[in-house]
């Protein structure tokens, strides 16, 4: 079983900055990609940032020069920071991450996994 577990969140002036983090766990080969999407209210799911196994990057237009993603694949997270957030960054913000578990007779599958979401809030 695999687990990604979010933390951080929570409401913030506009301006302001919040952390989040994601911790993959369980019976993990490798990890491919990992990073961040949000939904806000009655939107659809949108891509924020994410970084591959190879460190390529990548963010939405909107967040690019104020949000930054990290990554440490010795301990599998992957941590978002977010700063001069605006109120349209409001959301609920899902940690994913691509991971390849071993499986019986040596075969290993590669699947998508999210987190259970964490809800951030800017006021303005």
């Amino acid at each position: 079983q695999v687990q990604l577990v979010e933390s951080g969140g929570g409401l913030v002036q506009a301006g302001g900055s919040l952390r989040l983090s994601c911790a993959a766990s369980g019976s993990i080969f490798s990890i491919d990609a990992m990073g961040w999407y949000r939904q806000g209210h009655g939107k659809q799911r949108e891509l924020v940032a994410s970084v591959n196994s190879g460190g390529y990057i990548n963010y939405a237009d909107s967040v690019k020069g104020r949000f930054t993603i990290s990554r440490d694949n010795a301990k599998n997270t992957v941590d978002l920071q977010m700063n001069s957030l605006k109120p349209e960054d409001t959301a609920v913000y899902y940690c994913y991450a691509v991971i390849t578990t071993p499986r019986a007779m040596g075969k290993y599958v590669r699947n998508d996994y999210w987190g259970q979401g964490t809800q951030v809030t800017v006021s303005s």
